[in-house]
């Protein structure tokens, strides 16, 4: 069975082609619970996301900071597995028919066997991967395998890249490339600030890959501020914050990101 890349790049070409941002969601695994994690992936679809990033929790982060790696946390206690990832996207897919990807390090992927993981992530609906912490220049059984699925291979770039770097993680990248805003790790900021269009302004320079942005982004008028530069507007933290400030009441929480998902949705599209 073949993944979805070209839902992933059917869903952000409509974007453009409506004169907006696409704006992507970030929910890890297994948070609160697996069943819960899941209800929470459909409900910022419900809002208005039009992708999802489904975190594959890890005990060692290098891109997250302290929100997700509580998340991170409370789905590694309660015993998840790559299996109930795959039950995430597969759920999250299959109720909504948009893209979902899953966001991982690399560790639990050579752990697990990269045909293996491929191959069961195509068959569950999912469009790729975002991959932080896969070296471009080590990725090449990875992305054999993830173009025979039918899945994207999306990395990261940062402030710090050089240009002739972007120009290599671009080349070897598919379905979008993901632009780290600030050098740190992931958490809500006051302000993006212009480090992250200068990023893009390189970036763009170098693909035709739409470039979307995260690390920071968490009310409407930031990511308005995002939508002017980017294609795409990724938010992570401020939907874990909501699904922890609501302390184990899984409607409250649901609740919660529905409705900045649905806030997100008119910020992408105002471009202020």
């Amino acid at each position: 069975m073949s993944g979805n890349i070209k839902l992933l790049s059917d869903t952000l070409a409509a974007a453009k082609a409506e004169g907006r941002s696409a704006l992507i969601a970030y929910l890890p695994a297994g948070f609160p619970t697996v069943d819960g994690g899941i209800e929470a992936a459909k409900a910022v679809f419900d809002g208005g996301a039009d992708v999802v990033e489904v975190g594959l929790p890890h005990s060692d982060p290098v891109l997250d900071g302290p929100v997700i790696q509580t998340a991170d946390d409370i789905a590694l206690r309660g015993g998840v597995k790559i299996a109930d990832v795959m039950r995430t996207v597969r759920e999250a897919h299959a109720a909504t028919g948009k893209p979902v990807l899953v966001m991982t390090y690399w560790n639990p992927i050579d752990r697990y066997g990269i045909e293996r993981f491929t191959a069961e992530l195509a068959e569950a609906g999912g469009a790729g991967c975002i991959l932080p912490d896969l070296p471009v220049q080590e990725s090449a059984t990875w992305r054999e395998h993830a173009d025979k699925h039918g899945l994207a291979t999306v990395f990261v770039v940062a402030p710090s890249s050089k240009d002739a770097r972007l120009a290599d993680i671009t080349a070897a990248g598919s379905g979008f490339v993901y632009a780290a805003s600030l050098m740190g790790v992931t958490g809500t900021r006051e302000s993006v600030g212009e480090q992250a269009q200068d990023l893009v302004r390189r970036t763009q320079a170098t693909t035709e890959l739409p470039v979307c942005v995260g690390l920071g982004v968490s009310n409407a008028e930031q990511a308005a501020e995002v939508a002017r530069f980017a294609d795409g507007v990724i938010v992570g933290s401020a939907f874990v914050k909501l699904m922890l400030a609501a302390d184990g009441d899984l409607a409250a929480g649901l609740a919660g990101v529905r409705s900045l998902a649905a806030e997100l949705a008119v910020g992408v599209r105002k471009r202020s």
